[in-house]
C-alpha cells in the first residue's frame, strides 16, 4: 500500500515539531491537498499522540508514519499508537527486522548503494535517499542503474517545488518534504498553501 500512495502521490509530509493540539487541523488541509503518507518524526513533542490523532482523524487510505525512528522499541510504540510507516535516517537492521515482524511498511535511510542493497535485504519497500542535499540527481541515476527494477528512492533534504524536476527527470518516485512544507508555529492555511504548491508542482512535472 506504501507504493500504492505513493503512485498516486509520490509526496510525503514530514512534521517535525508537531504538537497533538494541531495535527487533526494540519493533517486534514495535507489529506484535502493530495498528501496521502503523513509522518511525524519521533523527536516532536508527544509523538505518539500526534500519530494517534492523525490516524483517527485520516481516512484510511492516508498511511500514518513515524520518522526518526531509532529502536526497535519505538517500533511497537509506534505500532501501538497506530502507524503503519516506519521512517528512519539510517538503516539499523535490529530496527528494519523489527519494523517487518511488526508488519509495518519501512523506509529506512540511505547514503550509499550499499546501504542500499542492504536494506533492501532486509525487506526495504522505499529507500529515503538522505540528505538529498549531498547527492543530487547524476547520485540517484547511478544508483537506479544497478538497484533492482522498481526500486523506489525518495530524496529527503532541502527539497523545494523548484528543484523537483531534476531529480524526477532521474527517476525519482516521490520527495519526503520537512520545513519547506511545515515548520512548527505556521498556521493551517500557511501549510496548506505550501502543499497546493508542492502538489502542483509535481503533477505538472509527472
Amino acid at each position: 500500500m506504501l507504493k500504492q500512495a505513493l503512485a498516486q502521490n509520490g509526496l510525503i509530509a514530514i512534521l517535525r515539531g508537531l504538537h497533538p493540539q494541531e495535527a487533526a487541523a494540519i493533517g486534514e488541509v495535507l489529506y484535502a491537498a493530495g498528501f496521502r503518507v503523513i509522518e511525524v518524526p519521533l523527536n516532536s513533542p508527544v509523538p505518539y499522540e500526534s500519530i494517534r490523532i492523525l490516524r483517527d482523524t485520516l481516512p484510511a487510505d492516508c498511511l500514518i508514519g513515524a520518522g526518526t525512528v531509532l529502536t526497535p522499541e519505538q517500533v511497537e510504540q509506534v505500532k501501538a499508537a497506530g502507524g503503519q510507516v516506519i521512517v528512519m535516517p539510517h538503516s539499523d537492521p535490529k530496527v528494519l527486522r523489527a519494523a517487518k515482524a511488526a508488519g509495518l511498511y519501512l523506509s529506512p535511510g540511505v547514503a550509499t548503494p550499499t546501504e542500499a542493497f542492504a536494506a533492501l535485504a532486509e525487506g526495504a519497500d522505499v529507500l529515503k535517499m538522505f540528505p538529498a542535499e549531498q547527492m543530487g540527481p547524476a547520485v540517484v541515476k547511478a544508483w537506479l542503474a544497478v538497484l533492482p527494477a522498481g526500486t523506489v528512492l525518495v530524496p529527503v533534504g532541502g527539497i523545494t517545488p523548484d528543484n523537483m524536476q531534476v531529480f524526477i527527470e532521474a527517476g525519482v518516485k516521490g520527495f519526503g518534504l520537512g520545513s519547506g512544507l511545515f515548520k512548527p508555529g505556521m498556521t493551517p492555511e500557511q501549510v496548506a498553501a505550501n502543499a497546493k504548491a508542492y502538489v502542483a508542482a509535481w503533477k505538472a512535472l509527472r
